[in-house]
């Protein structure tokens, strides 16, 4: 995928319903009042490579925020390494809670007019999973 792709199918999951029950979608995983999108994902699972392909994804994560940044407006990176250590002691929604195991920092926007908010993250958090970008949009507000 391009990031014109990238924009498109965050563009579409603005305005798509969400599912009355989780699971898996035809972009990733949606449930109620929440879809998170696999952007892209590394196919080759050689360690060695794992440094070159989150660089990678983390560039085009930047190329997504400096579109949507032009559109919505500059943010500050969300540090999700706060969200999980709050799933210790108290609960966290999801899409947040998941987002916050896999990813450390996201890009966040609450789009005007639609009751969502859009998060573009790197999911490398564990080294022994695939690393993705994601794309999740979400009504639910940030914790």
């Amino acid at each position: 995928m391009n990031i014109a792709q990238h924009i498109a199918l965050i563009d579409e999951l603005c305005f798509r319903p969400f599912p009355a029950e989780h699971g898996p979608s035809d972009v990733g995983d949606s449930g109620p009042g929440y879809h998170v999108a696999v952007l892209e994902r590394a196919t080759d699972g050689d360690p060695a490579d794992r440094h070159v392909t989150v660089d990678q994804y983390e560039k085009d994560r930047d190329a997504v925020y400096e579109f949507l940044a032009s559109r919505w407006g500059d943010t500050d990176p969300y540090n999700l390494g706060t969200v999980l250590l709050r799933t210790e002691r108290e609960e966290i929604p999801e899409p947040w809670a998941t987002l916050s195991a896999r990813a450390a920092v996201a890009c966040l926007w609450e789009v005007e007019g639609t009751g969502r908010w859009v998060a573009v993250a790197v999911a490398d958090r564990d080294e022994t999973d695939e690393v993705e970008l994601l794309a999740v949009v979400t009504q639910t507000a940030p914790p």
